[in-house]
């Protein structure tokens, strides 16, 4: 404050709140660009590098798409796959189980299987499928091959870990639909990325609201002073982020609520820095 011209516009008769009026007019121009890059721009942009990335890198050096898969498909449908190839479209040792409340119904087991584009369909070789009963028995079938019709498709197993990088909005919703459709664990992960793509941006004019309050201020240490609180806000902005995410993947809290801990925090220091400013 004492290297600014803020002190010496609020002895002039300015109101704080006419001084913060520019401020918050660009930090709303801030927000809405970072939101519409979030959902929209850095998506297409990341898609772009990754298939760059696909086409002249990974494509040389993995054979392999994934091993050792363990996925549920459906609720209560659980696949392991030792390997599948992307070029071939072809997997080795493939396992299905299926669970009702809890106990194994029916498990197959085949030595290899493969995507058959012309029926849309997997076709497993050399199979066994064993049928547990009620009453304890079990009912054993075995064959060459089988079509089967599985909620699977061959860009499950093409897709990167940070293939969400590479989705905006719509497409990002969809899959979150489908995962969740598939049961899988890692919804709160995803809902995490989808609400912290517009709380993120949000934190904008909570910090120009810290930022203006701090350096209305003299204080002891001059601007080296608030250099040092903002670096610790704002480290401690991260932090509380990374925690609160945490807490959502463990499902201790709701990946919405989480997202904005952070920010809700921090308006309520931002609003007390806020009262006590100069006016």
């Amino acid at each position: 404050a004492y290297n600014t011209e803020i002190i010496a516009i609020l002895s002039s008769g300015v109101s704080f709140n006419r001084l913060l009026f520019p401020y918050f007019i660009a930090s709303l121009v801030i927000v809405a660009l970072n939101i519409y890059l979030n959902l929209y721009v850095i998506p297409h942009a990341n898609k772009d590098r990754f298939e760059f990335e696909d086409n002249y890198y990974w494509n040389s050096v993995k054979g392999f798409a994934d091993r050792n898969v363990h996925m549920q498909i459906e609720p209560g449908i659980f696949v392991y796959i030792e390997s599948y190839s992307t070029h071939t479209n072809f997997g080795r040792k493939f396992s299905m189980e299926h669970f009702e409340e809890g106990e194994l119904k029916s498990k197959l087991i085949a030595q290899d299987f493969r995507w058959d584009s012309t029926k849309n369909k997997w076709t497993v070789r050399n199979y066994m499928i064993r049928d547990y009963l009620e009453d304890g028995k079990q009912i054993i079938t075995t064959g060459s091959t089988i079509d089967t019709t599985l909620n699977l498709t061959t860009e499950e197993f093409s897709r990167r870990d940070n293939a969400i990088e590479a989705m905006d909005k719509q497409e990002l919703d969809a899959f979150i639909a489908h995962q969740k459709l598939q049961g899988s664990s890692n919804v709160n992960t995803l809902l995490i990325e989808k609400h912290r793509r517009i709380a993120g941006p949000f934190a904008t004019f909570i910090l120009t609201l810290i930022g203006v309050s701090v350096s209305s201020r003299k204080v002891r240490g001059g601007i080296g002073m608030h250099i040092a609180l903002g670096l610790l806000m704002s480290t401690s902005y991260l932090v509380f982020q990374k925690f609160s995410s945490q807490f959502a993947i463990s499902g201790m809290f709701s990946p919405l609520i989480a997202v904005w801990i952070p920010n809700i925090l921090f308006a309520v220091l931002a609003f007390m820095l806020y009262r006590t400013a100069p006016k």
